[in-house]
């Protein structure tokens, strides 16, 4: 009978520990916009890098697509774990968020241009990523939210690198738009991570 109390007692620590997990902090206004935003925007690159390898079959699009899925997940999970529903269409190049239509129409355009000038948009994407991250840190204290960011900001770090190098391969100085020539060089100096 102790054994029988024991076990039980055992499970309902167990089952408590995985409810607890599920006692999220409740997000602010901000920050399930900063995520709605993130989800779609991470769409966004996805769908160019596609976009750009049928067009032009270079690899570095193919593999930084892949990666871009897993961003998506990841955001996609922490959109799970609040209840938030999902605001992505499943189509390819179509968004919800008007100002991302807009910038993918633009994007894409760009990409037509030429197989440097994709590389141009890839890095652009990057940085632009980079910068978005950079603010919603600054908007939450939230360790989920931290965590995902802190992986994606290291991605983003490392695909600009590839494009970066690439680019150098053709000739071509990329010159960052939205974040400072500072910081650019301090990701380009510093090792590619394993973003886990």
């Amino acid at each position: 009978m102790k054994k029988i109390l024991f076990v039980a007692f055992g499970l309902s620590i167990l089952f408590s520990n995985c409810s607890n997990d599920e006692n999220l902090t409740p997000l602010s206004e901000i920050e399930k916009n900063d995520l709605l935003f993130l989800r779609e925007e991470e769409k966004l690159a996805r769908d160019i890098y596609i976009y750009a390898f049928n067009k032009y079959q270079n690899d570095v699009f193919n593999s930084i697509s892949q990666s871009e899925q897993k961003h998506i997940d990841n955001v996609q999970n922490l959109l799970n774990k609040y209840s938030i529903p999902d605001p992505a269409s499943t189509q390819m190049g179509i968004f919800n968020n008007v100002e991302l239509q807009s910038l993918y129409d633009q994007l894409k355009s760009r990409v037509d241009i030429s197989p440097e000038e994709s590389l141009k948009v890839g890095a652009m994407i990057e940085e632009l990523d980079i910068n978005d991250i950079d603010d919603f840190i600054a908007n939450t204290s939230n360790s989920k939210l931290l965590s995902m960011y802190d992986k994606l900001y290291c991605g983003s770090k490392n695909h600009i690198r590839s494009f970066t190098d690439q680019l150098k391969a053709v000739g071509i100085t990329f010159v960052p738009q939205f974040i400072t020539l500072e910081e650019y060089n301090t990701i380009l100096n510093s090792p590619s991570g394993s973003c886990k």
